[in-house]
């Protein structure tokens, strides 16, 4: 293959004692992107195959590709273009720029940090660049863009060693930094539209009124505002199909989450608290995109079975508590997340903990 007699003729420039041996980290990383490592393990118990980091994380791109898609068409639709066509070409030229910002911010300071570590490149950031601009209002400046990628990178990645030790979710934590750091061009009713189209979002509407302007239907399709990522449930559960099928993502994750919604929302529905549908909560606001895409993450998430049934009810439920009990922050699915990835670890070390006294307990009887 000429391309592969291409990457072996150049490497050795970037092995040690090349002239650009000091680039050997970045050469690793664009060589493992292209081809599947022909490196093994040595020693301890693993299991072999061709499917590495990479491949995972592309497959999660793919997940992802049916609701950026939509969500492109709906940028431009929110924007009164008419046709599926120019709609979404609309939507793809507010959204590219976006996305090139995050990725060139992330990679770069990835690239950096494993050139001074001597490292390996990470790749994680293959799916975090893609979920930061699908995460972010339409509007949001691409300064802000940059910024909150770079404080992802740095501080929700890098000081705690880079992809893999981790313990909250990168791309949340760009949104929340954000969020929190520019209020004004990440809420209101404003922010979610391409042009100067002003109208509150789903979910500020059933916060303030008890009821929304469109239909179930049209929540479930995605013709909502919001952020581009976020908006169709269909498309965000054709994304789920691919995870489950290929077994990249944990299915008691994604189900205990939803679980966990539903519940809260018929728990306040039933003390009258809440005067829509409990399922709204489902498909509205970034709710079945945190649940397919952000709770699923394994890194920050639990590692048991069990645990993963308590992380992700408790992901939905406190989704749903923010959101009807704090009216002024009608999306909980984001604070839910993050303050569950904190709590990970403590879910897993109770569970391992049961788990260890009731083996303990069973060989006592049986003495």
């Amino acid at each position: 293959m000429g391309l592969r007699k291409f990457v072996d003729k150049i490497k050795p420039t970037f092995s040690e004692g090349g002239k650009l041996s000091f680039l050997h980290s970045t050469f690793e990383g664009f060589e493992t992107f292209l081809f599947v490592p022909n490196t093994t393990t040595s020693k301890g118990t693993h299991i072999r195959d061709c499917n590495d980091i990479k491949r995972v994380m592309i497959t999660v791109v793919v997940a992802l590709l049916p609701a950026l898609l939509f969500g492109m068409y709906n940028i431009g639709y929110q924007a009164g273009i008419e046709g599926i066509w120019p709609a979404f070409w609309f939507g793809f030229l507010e959204m590219l720029p976006m996305i090139i910002v995050s990725y060139v911010v992330g990679l770069t300071i990835e690239f950096a940090f494993a050139q001074k570590r001597k490292h390996e490149i990470n790749e994680g950031f293959l799916v975090t660049g893609l979920l930061i601009p699908m995460v972010m209002p339409v509007s949001v400046p691409l300064w802000i863009v940059a910024l909150s990628t770079a404080f992802a990178v740095v501080i929700g990645k890098e000081v705690f060693g880079g992809t893999g030790m981790n313990v909250f979710n990168p791309a949340l934590l760009a949104r929340a930094f954000a969020f929190f750091a520019y209020t004004p061009q990440m809420s209101g009713e404003a922010v979610w539209y391409a042009d100067a189209k002003t109208g509150a979002t789903a979910l500020e509407q059933l916060a303030t009124t008890g009821g929304m302007e469109w239909s179930a239907l049209d929540a479930f399709i995605g013709l909502i505002p919001g952020s581009a990522g976020e908006t169709s449930t269909a498309a965000i559960l054709i994304g789920a199909a691919i995870l489950l099928f290929t077994g990249v993502a944990s299915w008691r994750i994604m189900l205990s989450v939803f679980a966990g919604g539903l519940a809260f929302g018929y728990l306040f529905d039933a003390v009258g608290l809440t005067e829509y549908p409990a399922y709204y909560h489902l498909l509205v606001g970034g709710f079945a995109f945190g649940a397919v895409f952000m709770a699923t993450d394994p890194v920050t998430s639990a590692q048991t079975n069990c645990g993963k049934w308590i992380y992700g009810f408790m992901v939905g439920a406190l989704a749903v508590l923010i959101r009807v009990v704090n009216p002024a922050y009608p999306e909980g699915m984001m604070l839910s997340i993050l303050f569950m990835n904190a709590l990970a670890p403590l879910i897993d070390y109770f569970v391992v903990e049961r788990n260890i006294a009731r083996r303990k307990k069973l060989i006592k009887n049986v003495k």
